[in-house]
């Protein structure tokens, strides 16, 4: 699976060479857009992942809280 954003740069560039850009101008200004895709955009796997992290911390969080109320529970 790609692990990354798909992005077609020469797709790109051919439309805004239509649009008026100069080839340079184009072949640029998509080169950019692809740099900040890949490196900003967070793909279906980053997000898999994170869902993951943050659902071991909150069982962390609940395993504390009842080990808290636990604890508060036999003082009393």
């Amino acid at each position: 699976m790609f692990d990354h954003v798909m992005f077609d740069t020469l797709a790109y560039a051919k439309k805004l060479k239509s649009a008026g850009f100069t080839e340079d101008q184009a072949e640029i200004q998509a080169e950019a857009l692809a740099s900040i895709i890949d490196e900003k955009f967070a793909t279906k796997q980053d997000l898999k992942e994170l869902e993951l992290r943050m659902l071991v911390r909150l069982g962390a969080i609940q395993a504390a809280g009842i080990a808290i109320v636990a604890a508060l529970v036999k003082l009393l």
